[in-house]
């Protein structure tokens, strides 16, 4: 199964709201908001590497305050 750790650049005081909408996205597993570079980090589970591309590109990158994502795919 393919996994991902996503790093997120959300607008300064959206954080909570963007991860209230990321916990609706199915695919995601955990997410945290961090203090650093990064506002938020997200762990996603896909069945398929487009399944985890769809999630990625479609769902978590159009959330409307998300200014950039940093993707790490994970290997087993």
């Amino acid at each position: 199964m393919p996994r991902a750790f996503v790093l997120l650049n959300v607008e300064t005081g959206s954080e909570d709201n963007v991860l209230k909408q990321l916990k609706q996205i199915g695919l995601v597993e955990e997410s945290y908001v961090s203090y650093g570079v990064y506002d938020l980090i997200i762990k996603v589970k896909a069945d398929t590497m487009e399944e985890l591309k769809e999630a990625v590109t479609n769902k978590i990158r159009k959330i409307n305050q998300v200014r950039s994502t940093l993707t790490l795919i994970m290997m087993e």
